[in-house]
C-alpha cells in the first residue's frame, strides 16, 4: 500500500506540474502551483524530511503563493495584450528543463559510494545545547551566524520592497488592492481561522526545540493569518511608519544579536551559549524570531506603501 501511495503522489506531481505549465491563465497557474506545493509537502513527509515538508507548505506554497497571487492579479489587466512566447522559445525552455531534470535524476540515482557527512559529530554534541531536534541544533548552535544573517536578509528584502513605493506614499500603508475583492466567505475565514492559526504557530515555535518545527514555520503561519485578515478587510494594513511595526520587525534579530554578544561574557565567545541555559536562550530567541518573521513576511507579501495616511 505504501508503494501504491508513493506512485500515486509522484503521478499526481507530474500531472499537476504539466497542467501548471500548460495553463493559459496566470491566476489558474498560481492556484495549481499552491496545490503542487502541498503535494510536495506530502512527498517530503514520505521521505522522512518533516522539517522540509513544513517549510515547503509554509513558504513554498503559502507565502510564495500569496506573492504570486498578487503578481497575477496585478498583471491580469495587461495579460491579454502581452505577446506569447514563440514556439522555438517554448521548445528551448522545455529542452532546458528536461536537461536539468535529467541531471538531477542522475545525481539522485547515481550517488557517491560514501557520502561525506558531519551528522555523527553534530548528534554527539547535541546534548550540550539541550535541544532534541537536530535541525534546531544545527541552525542555532553550529550555524548560528548563518541563521542570524538570514533574518537580516529578510529585513533588507522588505526595505527593497518598500523602496518601490512612491515618495508621496512613503510612510503610508500597503493598499492590498491587487488581491481578489473581499467577499462574505473570505471575511468568515478571516474571523474564524486566525485564533486557530495563532495557537498552531505558537505550538510550532515551541515544539521546534524537540520536534520538527521552529521559528520560521511558526512565523510563516502568523504571516498567512495576518495577510488573510488584511485581505478580507477585517483589519487595515498598518503604515510602515508605525513604531510598533518597526519594533516587531527588529525584535528577533536584535535579541539574537544581543544573546550573541552576551556569549563573550557568559560563554566561550560570540553566539555561544552556557550549557545550563542554552535551551532556554534558544527558545527565547525563537519566540522573538517567530514574531519578527511573521511581520516581515506579511509586509513583504503586502507590497510597498500605496496609500497615504489620512490627516
Amino acid at each position: 500500500m505504501a508503494l501504491v501511495f508513493d506512485i500515486g503522489i509522484v503521478s499526481l506531481l507530474i500531472a499537476i506540474g504539466a497542467w501548471m505549465i500548460m495553463a493559459r491563465d496566470t491566476l489558474v497557474a498560481v492556484i495549481i502551483f499552491v496545490v503542487y506545493g502541498l503535494l510536495m509537502s506530502i512527498a517530503w513527509v514520505r521521505l522522512s524530511a518533516v522539517d522540509v515538508a513544513l517549510t515547503e507548505a509554509a513558504i513554498g506554497s503559502g507565502i510564495t503563493g500569496m506573492l504570486l497571487l498578487s503578481a497575477a492579479a496585478r498583471l491580469r489587466q495587461t495579460e491579454g495584450a502581452g505577446a506569447r512566447p514563440s514556439f522555438p522559445v517554448c521548445v528551448a525552455a522545455g529542452s532546458l528543463c528536461a536537461l536539468i531534470s535529467a541531471g538531477l535524476a542522475g545525481v539522485v540515482l547515481l550517488p557517491a559510494d560514501v557520502a561525506p557527512t558531519l551528522a555523527p559529530l553534530a548528534v554527539a554534541n547535541l546534548a550540550d545545547t539541550g535541544l532534541e531536534n537536530p535541525v534546531a541544533g544545527v541552525l542555532f548552535a553550529y550555524r548560528a551566524l548563518d541563521t542570524l544573517l538570514e533574518k537580516v536578509v529578510l529585513l533588507l528584502a522588505l526595505l527593497g520592497v518598500w523602496s518601490l513605493g512612491s515618495d508621496r506614499a512613503w510612510g503610508g500603508a500597503p493598499a492590498l488592492g491587487a488581491y481578489v475583492p473581499p467577499n462574505d466567505i473570505l471575511v468568515f475565514f478571516a474571523q474564524v481561522l486566525p485564533p486557530i492559526g495563532i495557537v498552531f504557530a505558537a505550538y510550532m515555535t515551541w515544539t521546534g526545540a524537540s520536534h520538527p518545527g521552529g521559528a520560521f514555520q511558526g512565523g510563516t503561519v502568523l504571516a498567512v493569518m495576518w495577510l488573510l485578515v488584511m485581505m478580507a478587510g477585517v483589519a487595515r494594513a498598518p503604515p510602515i511608519s508605525s513604531t510598533k511595526v518597526r519594533w516587531l520587525l527588529v525584535a528577533g534579530p536584535a535579541l539574537f544579536l544581543a544573546v550573541g554578544f552576551l556569549g563573550f561574557v557568559i560563554a566561550a565567545g560570540f553566539l555561544a551559549y552556557p550549557v545550563d541555559y542554552a535551551k532556554a536562550l534558544i527558545v527565547l530567541i525563537e519566540i522573538a524570531l517567530a514574531l519578527s518573521i511573521g511581520v516581515t513576511l506579511a509586509l513583504l507579501a503586502a507590497g510597498p506603501p500605496e496609500r497615504t495616511l489620512q490627516p
